[in-house]
């Protein structure tokens, strides 16, 4: 589904950056473009970054996933 209209971000590319290595929602945002145009995906594009970061956590089964935010966590 489409995220952001502006930009025209779908929630399958969210999750793609993110198992390309995006580790933060700030990280999809400078990838992608979500969010920078009018904000109203901001909330959504949140949402599904938060969702996907932490599957990718949680599947991990080493510490190379986003290590920095492991380490802050």
């Amino acid at each position: 589904m489409y995220v952001c209209l502006c930009q025209g971000v779908t929630d399958g590319q969210i999750r793609s950056a993110i198992q390309g290595g995006c580790c933060t929602y700030r990280d999809v945002r400078i990838a992608l473009g979500v969010g920078t145009q009018c904000g109203k995906c901001a909330c959504v594009a949140k949402q599904i970054a938060r969702e996907t970061l932490g599957e990718e956590m949680q599947n991990s089964q080493d510490a190379s996933f986003c290590p920095a935010v492991l380490a802050a966590s």
